[in-house]
């Protein structure tokens, strides 16, 4: 089968793959060791951005921040192999910008908890997030499917099961809208590394 990309680095591609894996893992790991550490933590109730704040916020913090750097790579590398149109270039953007929005949310320090001092962000950064990511799959669906119809097939199930739940965690009872927002998190994670697989094995062709 012809490529529909155009040339590109290989190398490139690979030190790409690398730091959104690094990335990914960044995020799981300082979220599992929040929860430890974090006294009266409860992964139940309390969301992911409530590590974020507070005497060990530096834990969470350095988790957004490895996550963000894993998405920008992989916003580069599909970059690099983009094979034109603008559905391509959009889901690429979409997947920068969520690395920005999640680069905001660390260094905010702000979490909409019924603060009132400045202007409060969080939830319309949050807003943001479900958005771009519920938009990506769909747009990149088409050029991932040269890698195997199952990327694309994949990305259409996510996409979907993505716009039915997302939306349901902001109306989720306090009392467990911390698992729901983990799950949403989990089934993202695995998307975007089902992408980054595919750069991957891209550059070994």
């Amino acid at each position: 089968m012809t490529s529909p990309y155009p040339p590109y680095d290989r190398f490139f591609l690979r030190c790409c793959a690398v730091l959104a894996f690094t990335g990914y893992a960044a995020i799981i790991l300082a979220n599992i060791a929040g929860s430890i550490i974090v006294p009266g933590h409860d992964p139940m109730a309390d969301t992911i951005s409530d590590l974020g704040a507070g005497r060990y916020e530096i834990i969470q913090d350095l988790g957004f921040y490895g996550y963000a750097a894993g998405l920008m790579a992989l916003s580069m590398a599909l970059a690099n192999l983009h094979p034109g149109g603008m559905r391509w270039t959009t889901g690429l953007f979409a997947v920068a910008i969520v690395a920005a929005l999640t680069i905001v949310i660390g260094a905010r320090n702000e979490y909409g908890d019924n603060d009132s001092d400045g202007v409060v962000i969080h939830i319309y950064l949050v807003y943001g997030l479900a958005l771009l990511i519920g938009i990506a799959p769909f747009a990149l669906r088409d050029g991932v499917r040269h890698w195997g119809e199952s990327y694309a097939r994949i990305s259409v199930v996510f996409g979907i099961v993505w716009w039915v739940a997302a939306p349901v965690f902001f109306f989720m009872p306090t009392g467990w809208d911390g698992a729901w927002e983990r799950g949403l998190g989990v089934a993202a994670t695995a998307w975007f590394t089902l992408i980054t697989v595919g750069v991957w094995r891209e550059a070994d062709r």
